[in-house]
């Protein structure tokens, strides 16, 4: 038999690096979706046998397995229910969240710190990784903002629903008197894109700033002028970096964040306009209070927009705020919704 010849052995798209890693991440992803679906149907087949069994004989301990597994299978599916929520066309991609607190001055800026914690618990349960972009502390403690990247699984997607001013109601440990305080930040979140998605940028809407950054970080950061501030002007959107020694690198960090923003930006006003379509639909904005929590004089964190109220307070600031997040992904039922 006649040999092959060898660049007829495979097909030509394989020798396409870039676009073998492009199929075989369509194929996982196609994956993630079609085996848990079946693992479920499996196990629900399973179940309906099992039902045939008890009804022909009655076990208690068959039966104690049947309910253990029935539960097993309801939480399945609410969780191949939440990813039916998570088919927007950026929830894939990592998420820049950033934090700025209100005003108040340190009792807010604690607030933003507690907040920037909270994310980053939240973060690391899912094992999702954690950069810090930029952090702006404050004079005596917490922080004025705080940009964060968080990489992982629909990491946007889920964190989507974290936009909005975060409220909080305690008796402020900053109060000689012990007053009860209140205090505002707010949380803005948008996709990391990649360089596959364009946004033009046209430089002279651009004013860089250096400057010398503050906080941790040796000798160094506070003789050299690494640090990045960038105004886009047409806009408004102000983005700044300084957690690399490099400027160059600053500038590139800032830039991606910048990116990031304007494209969010012109992603939200294609809801605005689809909005205007839709009167019955709700819009949750930067300016919207979203959600409070309260720790004196009893302890509650209530989101107002989907009513959900857990009483674990510190549960919920140790970064467990899944259930926040699939009320307002069930509630929204839009994949992509904001």
């Amino acid at each position: 038999m006649q040999e092959l010849d060898e660049s007829m052995a495979e097909p030509a798209f394989w020798d396409n690096k870039e676009q073998a890693r492009e199929v075989i991440e369509e194929s996982n992803r196609l994956k993630g979706w079609v085996d848990p679906w079946r693992e479920l149907l499996a196990k629900s087949e399973e179940l309906g046998e099992l039902v045939e069994l008890l009804e022909e004989e009655s076990d208690a301990e068959l039966e104690e397995e049947w309910q253990r597994e029935v539960a097993a299978l309801e939480k399945g599916v609410g969780a191949l229910e939440l990813r039916t929520m998570l088919q927007g066309e950026d929830d894939h991609l990592p998420a820049i969240l950033t934090i700025h607190s209100g005003a108040g001055g340190t009792e807010s800026q604690d607030w933003a710190e507690m907040l920037r914690r909270m994310y980053t618990r939240w973060a690391e349960r899912r094992g999702f990784e954690v950069k810090v972009l930029d952090l702006q502390p404050g004079e005596e403690a917490g922080l004025k903002s705080a940009t964060l990247e968080i990489t992982g699984d629909h990491a946007f997607g889920y964190l989507r629903a974290e936009k909005g001013v975060h409220r909080l109601v305690r008796i402020s440990p900053f109060d000689a008197q012990s007053r009860r305080h209140t205090s505002f930040a707010s949380v803005f979140v948008y996709p990391s894109i990649d360089d596959e998605i364009e946004v033009d940028i046209d430089e002279g809407d651009l004013r860089i700033d250096t400057f010398r950054a503050s906080g941790a970080g040796g000798q160094h950061v506070n003789k050299t002028d690494s640090a990045i501030r960038i105004t886009h002007e047409p806009s408004g959107i102000v983005v700044s970096c300084q957690q690399e020694r490099s400027q160059y690198k600053n500038r590139g960090t800032a830039m991606k964040m910048l990116k990031a923003a304007l494209y969010q930006r012109a992603v939200e006003e294609k809801e605005k306009e689809r909005a205007v379509l839709d009167a019955t639909k709700t819009e949750i904005g930067f300016g919207n209070q979203i959600r409070s929590y309260v720790f004196q004089p009893y302890t509650m964190v209530n989101d107002h927009r989907t009513e959900l109220k857990i009483g674990d307070v510190q549960r919920v600031m140790d970064g467990d705020i899944d259930p926040f997040i699939e009320a307002y992904l069930k509630q929204t039922g839009k994949p992509g919704g904001a």
